[in-house]
């Protein structure tokens, strides 16, 4: 028998004749619409797409506010805290940090509205953070030490007294807490030195001192103290220690500077100020502190001209600022140059046109912004303004140009909140009495 060969003979099925393609056909087209509306849903992401950026914590924050603090950026280092803050409000920790740069921030500003300001934000940061964990010996510490900061930049006595009397009672808390709180005793310290105990002030200092936990706090405190007893060498000596230890905090440089002024190591003193200057300068920061100590360094050396360039570079990014006017008026009236005090000293005072701000800045009316400075509070910072534009209104008054119808009502504000101050008075009845030689009282 021949052997033929066959082909297979394949049947074409359709989905009638095999029941069961027909329902896996219809399984396969359910989950390709089900895919496809994930995918345009995003229920399901595509392979190989980029790993999502990672989420940012608190604690990142954190990290990067302490990193701008040590920088001696301090807004960037509150802007820090106040990011971390919105992740984690309830932290009682990172409000009491927060309140602690802020209080350290107000020594970067020139107006007391301004430190007051500052220190009203401090002061509500370190509330909540005594709100939040009322056990916390550190949240106690800077409650402390922000209510002493907060009594120096208060204008009441009364607030100032009240004040300081709770920062007391704030570092007795922390210390009762946590006797072994070194910040603690060194606001402690600090707030003695402002009570002029300074007795006790130094005992407490140097008891922070000899747990040798080398923190710049502690070391800024000693100087503060050093310097409250005046003895400014070893106080230079103790600010440096702890710019030592945060290089980068230019207050600790106006210390040091302010210091070596006292001992009329006037070289020293520029120097330091400087270097406060080229901080803020790598930092960005445009902080008048600077050149406002460097003006009134080089005024005490008489050299004047210099003084005055030094604070006019201050008035070309700070043209709202009262108290650059202010410095600048002392400096023409040390320098003689009275007519050029008097609109200097009355924008510090009761405030100027934009006219007469933009002659003090000698600035361009056609190009530049109209800059109105508003009344400035007689303080204890802004009293010498006051006294001084008194003095030069009395004695550049001649008959028509009608000086000492101003100068009256300076004499009437400055005596009214400084009558019992012997030596301010003594420089009001001078002016006054120039004044009542032309018929004014």
């Amino acid at each position: 028998m021949i052997l033929q060969d066959r082909q297979p003979n394949f049947r074409k099925s359709s989905p009638r004749s095999n029941p069961y393609k027909a329902i896996l056909l219809l399984v396969f087209i359910l989950a390709g619409l089900f895919v496809l509306r994930s995918f345009q849903s995003g229920e399901i992401e595509p392979f190989f797409q980029p790993t999502p950026i990672p989420t940012r914590t608190a604690g990142n924050y954190t990290l990067q506010g302490e990193t701008f603090f040590i920088a001696g950026d301090l807004q960037k280092a509150i802007d820090s805290y106040d990011q971390a803050l919105l992740l984690e409000p309830d932290n009682a920790e990172m409000w009491a940090e927060l309140a602690r740069i802020q209080a350290y921030s107000s020594s970067t500003m020139t107006t007391d509205s301004q430190r007051l300001e500052r220190m009203q934000t401090a002061l509500a940061s370190a509330d909540r953070a005594i709100e939040i964990d009322p056990s916390s010996s550190y949240a106690h510490a800077v409650r402390a030490f922000v209510l002493n900061w907060y009594a120096s930049a208060s204008f009441d006595k009364t607030t100032r007294d009240s004040s300081q009397l709770e920062a007391e009672r704030e570092a007795i808390a922390a210390l009762t807490l946590d006797n072994r709180n070194t910040l603690a005793l060194a606001y402690y310290a600090e707030i003695q030195a402002d009570q002029s105990l300074i007795l006790q002030a130094q005992q407490n200092i140097e008891e922070a001192l000899n747990r040798n936990e080398e923190v710049m706090d502690v070391y800024r405190v000693y100087g503060y103290v050093l310097e409250s007893m005046g003895y400014y060498g070893d106080a230079i000596d103790a600010y440096k220690r702890a710019a030592d230890l945060m290089p980068n905090l230019t207050f600790l440089y106006i210390r040091i500077g302010v210091n070596y002024r006292q001992l009329q190591n006037y070289d020293m003193a520029l120097e330091y100020f400087a270097k406060a200057a080229t901080i803020n300068e790598q930092n960005g920061v445009q902080d008048p502190l600077p050149y406002l100590a460097i003006g009134k360094t080089y005024s005490q050396m008489g050299e004047f001209f210099i003084a005055a360039r030094n604070v006019e570079k201050v008035l070309e990014y700070d043209p709202s600022n009262p108290d650059i006017y202010g410095t600048l008026g002392i400096i023409y009236f040390k320098a003689r140059n009275y007519e050029g005090s008097i609109p200097a000293l009355q924008c510090a005072t009761y405030g100027c046109s934009a006219e007469v701000s933009c002659a003090v800045r000698f600035c361009d009316e056609e190009t530049e912004p109209d800059i109105v400075i508003p009344p400035t509070p007689l303080t204890d910072t802004t009293v010498v303004y006051y006294y001084s534009y008194a003095s030069v209104l009395a004695g550049m008054h001649r008959p028509g140009l009608g000086y000492c119808t101003q100068a009256v009502e300076v004499f009437d504000d400055v005596t009214e909140v400084y009558r019992n101050e012997p030596v301010i008075m003594s420089i009001i009845d001078e002016s006054r009495l120039i004044c009542s030689s032309f018929g004014f009282n």
